[in-house]
């Protein structure tokens, strides 16, 4: 009580009392997680006719709610999966992040800064990397699955750079090729020892120039991943068929399968980068097979990550750039939605779940309850993690940038 009186809340409505009072009698989360598996759905996706349908309004489509066993939340009707697993996930609402062309808004949110031609920003998964993840550890600590990143390691070295694998096979062998040395071991190791002197030496002469260092630090990964026995976190093919199955055939379930096997090896950044989300035009009939994929491969990475005992550990989420127009243009028999930043959702595992944060209008146009921005968004991600959003890092010239830009707050009904 004194805790909610010093926060203003006592001369609040009935309203406030509650939802405080609710957060305050839960348990706070302390422990960070070890891992953070974002599944990047490219283009865009409608959160209208997923996560914040509008049933019986202008806004609402050719797809139906259905319930999800958390009493009050319900999502589209082609998620029957994860609906059954909304226990597991949280629902934020109230995205408001004002950018939506898709090369810029994808910049956006996987760095937490708008596109300027003077500073080149890391992404999240680099940020991570610098700040949490294992100097000396076997494999690169940020992997990229599936379609492309908008960004990259950006000012920081390249040792926090991604590691992208277009396409995902059940083989190791096709998943991360040319990993074997050419030479016998002994031969290779006398080899890399002789060039390592050689750039040592290059080093000092060049005064410790950042791009030479850039260069002996990607050697130094490559050599560690040639030499290390993580590599069979790779072979997808060692699961057994049911596990398989149960993620389907899809290139984005075969990915959650492998991002899932390279957290349990220590991997503590993976993005999955599913596309084809700009619904324009055919918005309901794109949207379906898309609906079933994700349905499919998330919720079985849900099962998965919490039957091995490590869904507390693991930050999910499930975003795009941004959303789509709760608004159907015109499109006729072809019609589809807009680009939209205004008001859209994200979904995450692993925190505070079985939840929605924040609440749009009943058109969809406009967040009337806590509206959550791109540097809130990275704070609550940083938090998960266990890195200091106010942090500041410095550019190359100099300049000083935080984690997570000013203003930032973490979402604390996640905590």
């Amino acid at each position: 009580m004194m805790k909610l009186a010093a926060a203003g809340v006592v001369g609040g409505a009935s309203a406030s009392w509650l939802k405080e009072l609710a957060y305050a009698s839960q348990p706070a989360r302390t422990a960070r997680a070890r891992a953070c598996i974002l599944l990047w759905m490219a283009g865009g996706p409608s959160q209208t006719d997923t996560f914040d349908m509008k049933p019986g309004t202008n806004s609402a489509g050719e797809f139906r709610p259905i319930a999800s066993n958390v009493p009050g939340i319900q999502i589209c009707e082609h998620l029957p999966r994860l609906a059954r697993h909304m226990d597991k996930l949280a629902v934020v609402r109230g995205m408001s992040t004002g950018e939506a062309d898709h090369a810029r808004g994808s910049y956006l949110m996987q760095t937490g800064y708008r596109q300027v031609p003077s500073t080149y920003h890391p992404h999240i998964g680099s940020i991570v990397s610098a700040e949490v993840g294992q100097p000396t550890f076997e494999l690169p600590n940020f992997f990229w699955l599936g379609g492309r990143s908008n960004a990259d390691a950006g000012f920081l070295s390249a040792r926090h750079g991604l590691v992208h694998i277009s396409q995902i096979h059940n083989e190791r062998e096709r998943n991360l090729e040319n990993v074997r040395a050419h030479a016998n071991q002994p031969l290779a190791e006398r080899r890399a020892m002789l060039l390592d002197r050689l750039e040592q030496r290059f080093h000092q002469e060049q005064h410790g120039s950042q791009i030479v260092a850039d260069h002996r630090d990607t050697y130094a990964a490559a050599l560690r991943l040639m030499r290390t026995d993580k590599l069979q976190a790779f072979d997808v093919g060692q699961e057994s068929v049911q596990i398989r199955n149960s993620y389907g055939p899809s290139q984005f379930g075969r990915a959650c399968l492998l991002a899932r096997r390279l957290v349990e090896v220590g991997v503590p950044y993976i993005g999955i980068g599913m596309g084809d989300w700009d619904t324009h035009n055919d918005n309901w009939s794109r949207m379906r097979p898309n609906l079933e994929v994700v349905d499919q491969g998330m919720s079985a990475l849900l099962v998965d990550l919490q039957t091995r005992g490590l869904l507390d550990s693991t930050l999910v989420i499930w975003m795009g750039e941004f959303g789509r127009d709760p608004r159907i243009n015109n499109g006729g028999a072809r019609a589809g939605r807009e680009h939209y930043a205004q008001a859209w959702t994200t979904v995450l595992g692993g925190l505070r779940v079985g939840q929605i944060v924040g609440r749009t209008n009943a058109s969809g146009m406009e967040v009337e309850d806590r509206p959550v921005s791109t540097a809130d968004f990275m704070a609550t991600i940083c938090q998960a993690m266990g890195v200091d959003y106010l942090k500041e890092n410095t550019t190359p010239e100099g300049r000083p940038i935080r984690i997570a830009a000013t203003g930032a707050q973490p979402v604390r009904e996640l905590y």
